[in-house]
């Protein structure tokens, strides 16, 4: 019987073989030796907040500043507001929409804030339920808590001379007390205590806004230029008087913000609300100017 034998010689095709699993081995290990890319973690972004003064209708002012900061991109983590600065303040933590907020704006009228009465003039002219019911009707949330930014308003406390801060609660009680200009509103009475405009103490609360939080504050100042030759009566007398005392009582509070924006609001009457567009103008022309600042104190806060 004759027996047949394969004699070729496989090494060089095993020799193939292992090479090829060789390099698949190596090829696996390193893969997972590789480390991932790992990219330098992000630092905060600085939280900015933005303080707004009081100033009867030249509050209007802070609704161009408002715009021309959206419009930049300028971030808004925090609203703090006295009097005038108080009402668009929450009007804007609201709605965190400037178009929103400009239509609010335009639609304000006198009569929906000051209610004047002769039945109570014996503590103030203006009974301050029509700037309650404003606020309800117009800002559909009820609490302070449920607003879309951070907010406070300031009051004071008439016997005592405290500022009162609002952070939470109702928003149209904030707002009441925070715009109740003495001798023309009726104070209001919260708790045992007889609360007026916060324009008393600060005007200016920077340092409400940086206990909040904030790491960059925009203040914006609309009683700087006190200048008013449309003096005519009572209420007016009053409220120029007021403004002339919050505009010295915030000189010595422009230390504390990082950018300060002073519109040019002189010449238009103290409840004149017919001339709210050469505010808001006012208010953008002065907001684009301080930008390059706003920039540079965000970039600084990093």
């Amino acid at each position: 019987m004759n027996v047949i034998c394969n004699t070729a010689d496989h090494r060089p095709v095993m020799k193939a073989l292992l090479a090829l699993m060789l390099i698949a081995i190596m090829t696996a290990g390193c893969a997972k030796s590789t480390p991932p890319i790992v990219t330098p973690e992000q630092k905060p972004r600085p939280r900015v907040g933005l303080v707004l003064s009081g100033g009867a209708s030249r509050g209007f002012a802070h609704v161009g500043v408002i715009k021309v900061l959206e419009q930049n991109d300028i971030p808004i983590d925090i609203i703090v507001g006295t009097s005038a600065g108080s009402l668009t303040g929450a009007l804007y933590a609201y709605y965190g929409d400037i178009n929103m907020l400009e239509r609010a704006a335009r639609d304000l009228t006198v009569e929906d804030i000051f209610d004047f009465s002769i039945l109570g003039i014996g503590v103030g002219l203006v009974k301050g339920e029509n700037i309650i019911t404003y606020v309800e009707e117009t800002i559909k949330v009820k609490n302070i808590e449920d607003l879309k930014i951070p907010y406070a308003a300031v009051a004071a406390d008439l016997n005592t001379g405290e500022m009162v801060i609002f952070d939470s609660g109702p928003l149209s009680t904030a707002v009441r007390a925070s715009t109740s200009i003495p001798g023309i509103f009726t104070p209001l009475n919260l708790g045992g205590r007889v609360l007026v405009d916060g324009g008393i103490v600060n005007s200016m609360p920077v340092d409400v806004a940086r206990d909040m939080g904030a790491d960059v504050i925009i203040a914006v100042d609309v009683t700087a230029h006190t200048t008013n030759y449309d003096v005519k009566n009572m209420v007016d007398i009053i409220i120029q008087t007021f403004n002339i005392m919050g505009a010295q009582v915030n000189k010595y509070k422009y230390e504390d913000a990082d950018v300060i924006i002073r519109p040019d609001v002189r010449g238009v009457g103290i409840i004149d609300f017919s001339r709210k567009d050469f505010l808001i103008l006012q208010g953008e022309r002065a907001a684009r100017t301080a930008l390059p600042l706003i920039e540079e104190a965000i970039e600084s806060a990093r």
